[in-house]
């Protein structure tokens, strides 16, 4: 019964990430019918190039930053949403439903929302407030954390979901042994609550930190990686050089270099997160 999947998994994930490596030094090419040898090449003018080595930069940048923010803001509202109030329901539907959306769909919706054109709703907001227009997705400063922002909109409600079904499984017998104590509730969440949410951080975090490496449907829906080079992420410069330019052994070393990151990074989490299991338990 498993082979079926057995197979799909090897013939459709498996071997392409074996291909991926073996084209990554060659001149493999959709222009050239030969594919020739040539070792790293390809790897040295990678980190040549400043599009490429920004994209890198923007990606790493926008896996923590939307990490530390969508997890930090998912933990806050699943800590308000689990204590018992009349609309507790009503808000975790309201959280939860951007991430029921598209992601295209919430990209070209926010593309219209932050435009700089005078039909831009939020500029349109900004200037019945007294203030000026801002160039969301224009401005080479503001590009990548507009999209960042549209991300967090969508995804904290999901990581919520996922802090408030942990939440519901600490026995809340320590809660009241430690009001009883005097435990105020700062002390109540470090102590108690933080140290019990570890399998839902731990999970949320490793999952945030993928999803930002290889942010893709967003930036291509809101800015195509621009303006110039100034939100282009890995995966938009390998589809880019992939596909648009042809270079397929090119965006093969970028994706070698792209699964190396991820390697890197979420290991370090990992072992991070051995250790604080450890010093919990």
């Amino acid at each position: 019964m498993l082979l079926p999947a057995l197979l799909g998994f090897l013939i459709f994930f498996v071997t392409p990430v074996f291909l991926s490596f073996a084209y990554s030094v060659t001149d493999w090419s959709v222009y050239k019918p030969d594919i020739n040898f040539i070792g790293l090449r390809n790897f040295a003018e990678l980190f040549q190039d400043k599009s490429t080595v920004s994209a890198i930069e923007h990606s790493i940048r926008y896996a923590i930053i939307i990490t530390v923010v969508q997890n930090s803001l998912a933990i806050f509202f699943a800590v308000a949403l689990n204590n018992k109030m009349r609309t507790a329901g009503i808000l975790k539907s309201v959280f939860f439903f951007p991430a029921m959306l598209s992601i295209l769909v919430v990209g070209f919706l926010f593309q219209y929302i932050m435009t700089s054109l005078d039909y831009g709703l939020l500029n349109r907001v900004l200037g019945f407030i007294g203030l000026a227009s801002v160039n969301w997705l224009g401005d080479p400063k503001l590009a990548l954390y507009s999209v960042l922002a549209t991300q967090v909109w969508q995804w904290t409600g999901w990581a919520m979901v996922i802090y408030i079904a942990n939440l519901k499984s600490i026995d809340q017998g320590l809660f009241e042994a430690a009001r009883i104590d005097g435990a105020s509730p700062l002390q109540l969440f470090r102590s108690i609550t933080l140290p019990l949410l570890y399998p839902a951080v731990s999970f949320n975090v490793l999952m945030s930190l993928i999803g930002g490496l290889k942010v893709f449907d967003a930036v291509f829906a809101m800015t195509k990686g621009g303006p110039g080079y100034a939100s282009e992420t890995i995966m938009t410069t390998v589809i880019r050089t992939g596909f648009n330019s042809g270079r397929a052994a090119y965006a093969c070393a970028f994706c070698v270099v792209f699964f190396i990151i991820v390697f890197v990074m979420t290991r370090i989490l990992i072992a991070l997160f051995d250790r604080w299991g450890k010093s919990i338990a």
